[in-house]
């Protein structure tokens, strides 16, 4: 079977099992003489199709399809088919598609993973089972120079990483639609540790590991074993790690970054893409990145990675010291805004060079244990920046970006947590609360917005997708 120019692929499969084998499956693409050869003759109907005319007929019965999930387990069912139609009907839908394959859509389908399971989509190393994590290593079907590996879920706290699967098929699609990656040299893997969510734990139907989430050494040596493996038998593969836990993000990226090539989307791919969307919003303000006041709802995994990465920008472009680049930034958790008197109990060691000293919030109001909220923080602060990675829906209320939008001229407001349905303020909100001046990204898809003058404004989207298929490409080209 021809794959390319000049390279011709030597394939022993025949009938039936050349048709489901979607890998090697071109369904009615199969030319005469490629049907006589693989035994197909009378396995399909008469006609020969151009790669276009199936991808017209897949669009239009995707097109039966009005719900997003319905869409998306299309998408789903005829990736299992067969690889160059999926992609092919991708590449020529990118704008659309990827919303379907990748979040919000797919958050709404790893949320029900269990009810919706039907086949295997990569390979599931379980912590019970690990005696044999070599064995079952050696057997994953793909001749992998990239891994995506998935620790738990879409940023729900003590999700099951059983669910994570689908976070990492759906990153494992971004690569190859936009970073040229071959499928079958990438294997998305989860690491399935347990899990601590009771609600998934009663579910009769839960397919993962019914125990409360391993932690400690126990994890990092389970972590650790498969990384050897990656190292042992795949050298020169990038190794992509996709949403990990707040405690153990920074952490694994930091103990393996020197070892071998590793990525970790959510602090280094959310940050890239998050810098570059704020240098294009203080381009339109005519201003500098260290002239802005920011503050960063959310100061998990994604959220530290975003401060970071800004820090790091405003230190290398506008020429700030460290210590002056940390005083630009105001980061709220789940305890408010992130100050001394909260103590050593509720502050973590990755944000302690972000820590507000009470001097400055004296004499403002706080609830009953002492914490800062976020439309106090907006008031004292004034910030021009407004940065949301908390998974709180509309905790970006209208009484916020009214007060934020008293103190400038040209609010940046990004609400980056996905699904859509966790978003902290819908874009038509802010666009309307601001009278339109506000300049917004978002990390999912929303409509345009309409501006006071009539006409509509486009939203950004903000998503780590992008940055993590061009780190792909980039390495790809290092390492064959």
């Amino acid at each position: 079977m021809s794959t390319a120019k000049n390279h011709v692929l030597r394939v022993a499969l025949r009938g039936d099992s050349i048709l489901t084998h979607p890998r090697f499956n071109k369904g009615t693409a199969f030319t005469l003489s490629e049907r006589k050869a693989f035994g197909l003759t009378g396995r399909l109907p008469h006609r020969v199709n151009t790669l276009e005319e199936q991808c017209l007929r897949a669009y239009d019965q995707l097109s039966t399809r009005p719900e997003p999930l319905r869409k998306n387990t299309f998408m789903q069912s005829l990736k299992d088919q067969n690889w160059v139609l999926y992609y092919g009907l991708l590449s020529r839908h990118v704008k659309e598609l990827i919303p379907i394959i990748y979040t919000p859509t797919q958050g709404d389908a790893i949320a029900n993973y269990s009810h919706l399971f039907r086949r295997s989509e990569g390979l599931y190393l379980t912590f019970p089972e690990q005696d044999a994590m070599e064995e079952d290593f050696l057997n994953s079907p793909r001749d992998a120079t990239s891994s995506s590996l998935s620790s738990r879920t879409l940023k729900q706290s003590w999700a099951s990483a059983t669910k994570g699967i689908g976070i990492a098929t759906a990153k494992s699609a971004i690569y190859t639609l936009l970073g040229g990656m071959d499928p079958s040299k990438t294997l998305p893997v989860v690491l399935d540790v347990g899990t601590d969510n009771q609600q998934l734990l009663d579910d009769p139907l839960y397919v993962g590991w019914p125990n409360k989430r391993i932690r400690g050494r126990a994890y990092d040596r389970f972590v650790d074993q498969f990384v050897q493996l990656v190292r042992k038998h795949y050298p020169h593969s990038l190794l992509h790690f996709e949403d990990f836990g707040v405690g153990n993000a920074q952490r694994l990226l930091d103990m393996y970054r020197n070892k071998h090539a590793v990525f970790n989307d959510d602090v280094q791919g959310t940050g890239a893409v998050t810098l570059a969307a704020m240098m294009s919003a203080v381009g339109v303000t005519k201003s500098r990145l260290s002239e802005q006041r920011y503050v960063v709802y959310g100061a998990g995994t994604a959220g530290l990675g975003i401060t970071k990465q800004l820090r790091d920008g405003i230190m290398s472009i506008d020429k700030l010291s460290r210590e002056d680049a940390n005083k630009r930034f105001f980061l709220l958790d789940r305890y408010g805004l992130i100050k001394e008197s909260l103590g050593p109990a509720k502050i973590r060691d990755a944000v302690r060079e972000f820590v507000r000293p009470d001097a400055e919030w004296e004499g403002v109001p706080t609830n009953a244990q002492g914490e800062v909220g976020l439309l106090e923080v907006v008031k004292k602060v004034k910030p021009t920046v407004l940065i949301g990675c908390s998974t709180h829906a509309g905790a970006f209320s209208e009484e916020v970006v009214r007060e934020m939008a008293k103190g400038v001229d040209r609010p940046i407001i990004f609400p980056l947590s996905n699904p859509s349905r966790l978003v902290e303020v819908d874009p038509k909100d802010a666009n309307d609360w601001t009278d339109g001046k506000a300049l917004m990204a978002t990390g999912s898809p929303f409509p345009p917005c309409q501006m006071p003058n009539g006409k509509f404004y486009d939203i950004a989207e903000c998503n780590s997708a992008f940055p993590s298929a061009r780190r792909l490409l980039m390495s790809h080209k290092l390492i064959l």
